[in-house]
């Protein structure tokens, strides 16, 4: 286990200065707003902000301020934050990212989670980025999917901080980790704490015992799939050529991730309201910068050609859910209770997909509320 400090040559962030400059935008349906995808105007001002008033050293001061590593596990150097906590009695709780963010989600739940409470609790934050995000390592190899993943964030947790008990917080992606480590798990992992029920759950059940509410997301899901999921066709099947375009062009990967951002969060019709720029072209240029745009697709595709799962999964961990209404997963509150030991199922009053940027004093609050009783 060796500290990092992140460390961007000049001269690459002078080539993506250099590529914004010279991109060739296409044309655009008059008055379509973000009915066809990522609205050309915004774009064009964005990728305006990003390569002449963004300043990634400032980024990157505030990235350093918290204390990064890598670790090898199993040939893969995993990046992570481990922020301990100030209090006197402190869980250790890992946070897991997923896709198009990355361990950039939870910087600003960081200092909420470590600063002690009134009892002196507070947790230990280890926040590492998913193998081929971000700064760790991208795997040479295919078949690295959620359940491989989860195996490589166990022994992190265990043989390399050499934690006891752990609790897990996790969405999209993270989600379906923290659910394959608790499936993987000896009794260490304490309790998860899940903004959505992973979907590749949902189609492990028997349908013939599902509910009203259980079939009536079975029409939703494919509904929204016409209308929302190209991306996940494109990244779950062929991810390698979509890379061509995002590794190349700041401008087109800026245009693939923001329209997301847009889309799943609680912005009240502009993105703005939701995120700054600053948040947005931070969490662009860790893809950038670590040319990952890619290697990240590449978890769609992995995770949809991985064995199918060929019973009903039930996870005994104590599971605890926050539910923001803006979140483009919306499976029922029934299925979270089929699969899960779920302890509480709280619909936020506001948020989405990013809650740990969007509303982290929410988000925090409901880590603590869940939590806080548990002891490392």
């Amino acid at each position: 286990m060796k500290s990092l400090k992140i460390e961007i040559n000049p001269g690459q962030i002078e080539d993506l200065k250099s590529r914004l400059l010279q991109t060739r935008w296409p044309d655009e349906i008059e008055d379509s707003s973000w009915e066809y995808g990522t609205n050309l105007a915004y774009l064009k001002e964005l990728c305006n902000y990003w390569g002449n008033d963004f300043s990634w050293p400032e980024q990157e001061k505030i990235l350093n301020q918290f204390d990064h590593f890598k670790t090898e596990e199993e040939d893969i150097n995993l990046h992570f934050i481990y922020q301990k906590g100030k209090g006197t009695k402190n869980l250790p709780i890992l946070l897991i990212h997923g896709w198009p963010d990355s361990f950039y989600r939870f910087i600003k739940l960081i200092p909420l989670l470590t600063d002690p409470d009134e009892n002196g609790v507070a947790f230990d934050v280890v926040i590492p980025s998913i193998p081929g995000f971000g700064f760790s390592d991208i795997p040479k190899e295919g078949g690295i999917g959620p359940e491989k993943i989860a195996g490589l964030f166990n022994k992190l947790m265990k043989k390399t901080l050499g934690y006891n008990n752990f609790a897990i917080h996790g969405g999209d992606w993270g989600a379906s980790i923290a659910a394959q480590m608790a499936m993987q798990g000896d009794n260490k992992i304490r309790a998860l704490h899940l903004t959505n029920i992973p979907p590749d759950l949902f189609f492990t059940a028997n349908f013939a015992e599902f509910g009203e509410d259980e079939m009536a997301y079975l029409q939703t899901a494919d509904k929204w799939q016409k209308t929302e999921g190209a991306y996940l066709a494109v990244q779950g099947t062929k991810p390698q050529t979509l890379a061509y375009g995002l590794n190349d062009s700041p401008a087109g990967l800026a245009g693939w991730i923001i329209e997301k951002f847009n889309s799943w969060s609680d912005n009240n019709g502009h993105i703005e309201h939701s995120f700054t720029k600053d948040e947005l072209l931070t969490n662009l240029s860790v893809y950038w910068f670590s040319q990952t745009a890619g290697s990240a697709a590449r978890i769609y595709y992995e995770t949809m050609h991985q064995p199918a799962i060929e019973r009903t999964v039930k996870i005994d961990t104590p599971t605890y859910f926050a539910i923001f209404p803006k979140d483009c997963i919306q499976i029922p509150e029934a299925f979270g209770r089929r699969i899960f030991n779920t302890k509480s199922w709280k619909n936020m009053d506001r948020g989405g997909h990013f809650p740990a940027l969007e509303t982290p004093d929410l988000l925090a609050k409901d880590i603590r509320d869940a939590l806080s009783g548990l002891r490392s």
